[in-house]
């Protein structure tokens, strides 16, 4: 009877949602996606991995079939009117079923997806294209430098190095491995030099300058768990909360379902753009990773507990000091939700464009909050002030994570998945990716 429960349960989420409603079987499976490694424990840098992976095995198995993009890996051949559906069911499940054999109703909703499909040659065909993709996507992924796990010990204690934080596990801070990881859509692994060039923020404002004061003061005031309601208004605790649970890769992939089945967009739109989304959002945390430990900067609770040993006099200490929110295991500059979010509103403005969207956002872990959006930025303002009204983050820290985010989307999405030479799909009128009327617009953000 569970087992029954569950798949009529299933079958009602897939068939009577406005997602599913549409028959869209990429955006059910990205649901299903995000909802298997959010519940299997993955760490919000691990989750974008996992999904890229997922996605780009999608691409990879619609796109064999209706040839519209330049393909990832090339070398998925599908047999002649295979099925998009099938084959982009079946490399979603073999790549979920892969990582996490245990998880919950994986092989229930593999049934529901596929008994709509109707027997023959081109669902066959079909499933054999997306068990292909998906093995080949896991294969070019094995000792990709995401594991084991590596951790960082402070160098020293002097003023503005990073230090463990309540929390912290005794072996030091946590994903340094990631830094090293090989991305999916950039160049090169960060800290080679044509990637510094290119990717590198810089370091974050001098201990004694203007700059850091202004911000160290703004974290200070608005992101203590005492501070009031004057100082952190409610609907700002409620960001802070909401958006401490919810990771870019939750809050961007529930973003692109909502604005694509709005839109009516093609199964290989679709497919394309969860797949540049995903890759970008794990490059920018690779590269964010890299940067966190080069410049090895210390969080707020630790620089407002020495506060007068900073040498700068605008800066008084509080060693009273505790984070609204807890503070994330690893140095702080840049922002990691900066960057991740960041680079996926980049990927989303691209292929949807920047407004008139309808976009609600809740998440199950947060219970009370919902956010109405029309834009992507406002979702990234958001985000930045979430990380600093929750007492973790400086202003600067936001910055260059959200100018880092848009610098990686940006160049995931002009050098990958391109239009195919030879395709005369207008794809629902998406902009081609080296369209430069993109490159010459403004971001239109809020000032911050």
């Amino acid at each position: 009877m569970n087992r029954v429960r569950m798949s009529v349960t299933l079958v009602a989420l897939l068939m009577c949602g406005p997602i599913a409603a549409r028959a869209d079987v990429v955006l059910d499976w990205n649901a299903i996606a995000v909802s298997t490694v959010v519940s299997q424990g993955q760490s919000p840098f691990a989750q974008p991995r996992f999904l890229a992976i997922t996605q780009l095995a999608v691409f990879e198995a619609v796109n064999a079939i209706t040839g519209d993009y330049e393909p990832y890996l090339g070398t998925v051949v599908a047999p002649a009117g295979a099925s998009a559906d099938a084959a982009a069911v079946a490399a979603a499940y073999h790549v979920l079923k892969n990582y996490f054999p245990l998880a919950p109703n994986l092989d229930l909703a593999y049934a529901a997806s596929l008994a709509v499909i109707p027997n023959g040659s081109a669902k066959s065909g079909g499933i054999a294209t997306g068990q292909a993709a998906a093995a080949q996507m896991i294969a070019s992924r094995l000792n990709d430098g995401s594991s084991p796990p590596q951790f960082y010990v402070p160098a020293s204690t002097d003023p503005g190095v990073w230090q463990l934080t309540p929390g912290c596990p005794a072996a030091g801070g946590v994903g340094f491995q990631w830094q090293n990881m090989t991305p999916f859509g950039v160049p090169s692994v960060p800290g080679s030099q044509a990637w510094i060039a290119q990717f590198d923020q810089g370091p974050p404002p001098t201990l004694t300058s203007t700059k850091y004061a202004r911000d160290y003061n703004e974290v200070k005031r608005v992101g203590n768990v005492t501070s009031d309601l004057t100082e952190r208004p409610l609907d700002r605790a409620d960001v802070a909360r909401f958006y401490a649970a919810s990771s870019p890769s939750f809050v961007f992939n529930l973003a692109a379902r909502q604005v694509a089945a709005a839109e009516g967009a093609s199964l290989s739109k679709n497919a394309r753009a969860l797949a540049l989304l995903n890759m970008a959002t794990n490059d920018s945390l690779v590269a964010s990773f890299w940067m966190k430990y080069h410049y090895a900067l210390w969080r707020p609770e630790t620089a407002i507990f020495e506060g007068a040993q900073d040498g700068n006099a605008r800066t008084d200490g509080d060693t009273t000091f505790v984070p609204y929110i807890p503070t994330p295991c690893f140095p702080s500059y840049p922002s990691n939700h900066g960057s991740g979010s960041n680079s996926a509103a980049e990927i989303l403005r691209r292929v949807y464009g920047a407004g008139g969207h309808a976009i609600t956002m809740a998440n199950s872990a947060v219970p009370g909050p919902v956010f109405h959006y029309t834009r992507f930025d406002q979702i990234t303002t958001d985000i930045s002030d979430a990380r600093v009204y929750g007492g973790i983050h400086f202003r600067f820290d936001q910055d260059a994570g959200d100018a880092l985010g848009r610098d990686v989307g940006t160049y995931v999405y002009r050098h990958n998945l391109r239009r195919a030479k030879h395709s005369d799909h207008d794809d629902d009128g998406e902009n081609d990716a080296d369209d430069d009327t993109h490159d010459s617009e403004k971001h239109d953000r809020h000032d911050k």
